[in-house]
């Protein structure tokens, strides 16, 4: 399957990972050095959102993507190849798209991992930056429940390292991402960080007409 046969599929798929972010939460907020050009982007992986909030971050940044699965996820949403999916197995692929220069996504764990301290790190990674001659960025990512109605996603993106530094660079971000959403107010966005993505709003942003209608009726104040 290939985005250019029937293309109307491929731009209904695209809007609807637009959709799920929109609907499903409450932003996306980065921080750090994006790449200019092709890049192996390489994250902890603990949230389903990780692989769609990537891929909204590299359409705000206005680069291709790419994202290596499994071949049995692939196999169940085969569709996602017209957003930028690639099985783990096709890393010529990725070498290619990313020396093209598109954004390749790679997770280092290599499945979804609870969402505490980084685990052991494959070579993919490092493999397909080294071998399409592109950096290799370390990238932390926390989707979490805040003070607002829907889950957040926040990004710190690191400079690149090179293979030996990945493990420690990622872990690095991460604490220091998980020490900025430790110490910060939940109901205000983090300093420091840009939203890429505005996402959906509680609904105690605003104050709804049934909500004015009872304040005015009760004459509550």
């Amino acid at each position: 399957m290939t985005p250019e046969r029937h293309p109307w599929a491929t731009a209904l798929l695209r809007r609807s990972i637009r959709r799920s972010v929109d609907t499903g939460l409450g932003g996306v907020w980065v921080r750090g050095p994006l790449p200019v050009g092709g890049a192996v982007l390489a994250p902890n992986h603990h949230s389903w959102w990780d692989g769609y909030v990537l891929r909204e971050l590299s359409g705000w940044a206005a680069h291709d993507f790419r994202v290596l699965m499994t071949g049995r996820q692939l196999s169940r949403f085969p569709f996602l190849r017209r957003v930028g999916a690639l099985d783990t197995r096709e890393v010529r692929a990725a070498v290619r798209a990313a020396h093209a220069g598109a954004w390749v996504v790679v997770f280092p764990e290599g499945a979804v991992q609870p969402a505490g301290p980084l685990q052991a790190v494959q070579p993919g990674a490092a493999w397909i930056a080294r071998n399409a001659g592109v950096s290799l960025v370390p990238v932390a990512l926390r989707v979490v429940m805040r003070g607002g109605q829907w889950p957040e996603a926040w990004v710190r993106v690191a400079e690149a390292v090179t293979a030996d530094g990945l493990h420690r660079s990622i872990s690095r971000e991460l604490a220091a991402l998980d020490a900025d959403l430790g110490s910060s107010d939940p109901e205000q966005p983090l300093a420091g960080y840009l939203q890429a993505v505005p996402g959906r709003a509680s609904s105690s942003d605003h104050v709804d007409w049934p909500a004015r209608l009872l304040t005015l009726v009760t004459g509550d104040r």
